[in-house]
């Protein structure tokens, strides 16, 4: 029974990781037309219409109205609401200017940058192997500002800290993954709602009923955003968090391979030299924590 469920946790966090790199990248770049605002809004506004339709579905409002009467809890939500909303807008402003490889570069730091952050607010303690990581990632990036500022990957940085320091936030009060993002949701919503009203009056929204088919797929954000998240969520309550982590890379290497390979996106020798040390960072994190679980 432990075996089944551990590989039903292995494919179900594969497919979440195979989701965010290649049908979310596909997703969003073919609806890079559409201004990316009115995107990154139809993705907040769907992302909480989903989230109210599965806290009935799963008979969760108890859960939902317990955590909403501790205000230290609130408030960590709505930071952690804002950070979630800078990753996402900022990794579909990636998608839609062809800089898909750079946003590949902070979800290959991702979890070394949480294993930092860990031992800077936590204490957790860095063994030998994942201190190595560590300072080949704060190299890689040092190296990038010293040869060539410009070529910095901003996006990737930004991808990679806003989601480390929301992992962080969402640790210090431990509450349902799906039940929190519902929160953060409900808290965007209404400057989403607000945007999104100032974009019709403008008269520069997408999302209209002259073109059923195009609000059908912008709706689709929501189902983009959340089912991969469910996936990916339930596939670590299934097999811990040491396996989803080595899976997880899935992600940005289908992602970098889509920038380069498909959407041709240029990629320097510098970036090269920088993406070397942090696949070399990548390897020794894995392998550490292959040997750890």
């Amino acid at each position: 029974m432990i075996n089944k469920d551990f590989n039903k946790g292995v494919t179900l966090t594969a497919f979440g990781s195979f989701w965010w790199g290649v049908i979310g990248v596909i997703y969003f770049q073919y609806i890079s037309f559409v201004g990316f605002i009115e995107v990154v809004l139809h993705r907040c506004i769907w992302t909480a219409v989903i989230l109210v339709i599965t806290t009935f579905y799963f008979s969760k409002w108890k859960i939902f109205f317990q955590l909403v009467k501790n205000l230290k809890i609130l408030f960590t939500l709505f930071l952690s609401g804002f950070l979630i909303f800078i990753n996402w807008a900022v990794w579909i402003y990636a998608v839609a200017n062809n800089q898909i490889i750079d946003a590949s570069f902070g979800y290959f730091i991702m979890p070394i940058l949480s294993v930092f952050l860990g031992n800077i607010f936590f204490k957790e303690i860095l063994n030998t192997k994942r201190k190595l990581s560590v300072i080949l990632v704060v190299f890689s990036i040092i190296f990038l500002i010293l040869v060539n500022f410009k070529s910095i990957p901003w996006v990737g940085l930004i991808v990679a800290l806003s989601w480390g320091f929301y992992n962080l936030l969402r640790k210090k009060i431990n509450v349902d993954t799906d039940i929190g993002l519902l929160i953060e949701s409900l808290f965007i919503l209404p400057f989403a709602l607000f945007g999104f009203y100032l974009i019709i009056q403008a008269g520069v929204n997408d999302f209209n009923f002259t073109n059923p088919s195009l609000m059908l797929i912008l709706i689709l954000a929501g189902p983009m955003t959340v089912i991969p998240l469910f996936l990916y969520v339930r596939g670590v309550e299934l097999c811990g968090l040491g396996p989803t982590g080595m899976i997880f890379y899935i992600t940005p290497t289908f992602q970098f391979i889509l920038g380069f390979f498909y959407y041709n996106e240029p990629f320097s020798l510098i970036k090269l030299v920088s993406f070397i040390l942090i696949w070399i960072a990548v390897f020794i994190y894995l392998k550490d924590l292959y040997e750890n679980n």
